[in-house]
């Protein structure tokens, strides 16, 4: 998505702040004290193995309601001691407070459906796309900033590859790679990895044409993620700011629009002759 913030040490490793490790530690030795493996200790928080380990690790923010699950696997007392750990954690820079919801069902999701009409999603930004992106930041970033959270972003991509079990789906408008931000390298470059990574078994991009008269995304961009346990959110961003929709209705209705646009958008074989038209072009 396009305001998607995580940060990094500059060979694209999370960064280890102390309080996310010291999280970790804790949560940690009070699964370790119940006698649990991380595998034994997963399904009952209802997240993966792999995030758990990422977690105790301090390679991951926890989900704001980790402690409450962890409450139900491990006890009433544990459960306030991650509490307790997690107030104390200093969020990591780069990683938006209205975005740390969305990126912990992200991270699990099993089926993610991206529309973006403003920019192209984070999941398949390049780095020089990125950059062109942050460097029109309003008010401007820091050098330090800027480079946390163009590292930032490059790491979450490693989701595409982490999660080959997950369906990937994208539909991007045409007119975002016409307008050629960064300028005609940036693009090219750009260009260039959708065809990678629309190439992969899991995910599937697809372009919205210019001139579509069908087009039943006028409500604008929309994200929607479902579940290891087959529950689906709906996601919306705006500026600085964001929204997660839970009610069945609304998603119901993200899912039937997300689903129209498919049918509405050129197919797969028909996106990659475009996106090799226009990569000629430049």
């Amino acid at each position: 998505m396009t305001a998607n913030h995580d940060s990094t040490t500059a060979h694209g490793e999370p960064e280890l702040s102390d309080s996310l490790k010291t999280f970790g530690a804790v949560m940690k030795a009070l699964r370790e004290a119940a006698r649990l493996t991380q595998e034994e200790f997963a399904p009952r928080v209802r997240y993966s193995a792999a995030y758990i380990a990422k977690i105790e690790q301090g390679r991951r923010f926890p989900p704001e309601d980790l402690p409450e699950r962890a409450a139900d696997a491990l006890g009433p007392v544990a459960g306030k001691v991650l509490a307790a750990a997690a107030r104390s954690l200093r969020r990591r820079a780069g990683l938006a407070s209205w975005f740390l919801q969305w990126a912990g069902i992200e991270e699990e999701a099993i089926t993610l459906f991206a529309y973006e009409c403003r920019g192209i999603p984070g999941l398949l930004q390049t780095e020089g796309y990125i950059r062109a992106v942050f460097d029109r930041r309003l008010p401007p970033l820091a050098e330090e900033q800027f480079e946390q959270q163009v590292a930032a972003r490059l790491m979450r991509q490693e989701l595409l590859a982490e999660r080959p079990n997950t369906s990937f789906s994208f539909i991007i408008e045409q007119a975002i790679l016409e307008r050629q931000l960064g300028g005609a390298d940036v693009t090219a470059a750009l260009i260039d990895n959708l065809l990678v990574q629309g190439g992969r078994r899991n995910v599937e991009i697809l372009v919205m044409p210019l001139k579509q008269p069908d087009h039943s995304g006028v409500d604008g961009q929309l994200y929607l993620a479902e579940t290891p346990c087959n529950s689906w959110f709906g996601y919306v961003e705006g500026h600085d700011s964001s929204t997660l929709l839970t009610d069945p209705r609304l998603v119901s209705a993200m899912l039937q629009r997300y689903g129209k646009m498919r049918s509405q958008a050129l197919s797969h074989e028909a996106t990659v002759g475009l996106l090799k038209q226009m990569r000629g072009a430049l």
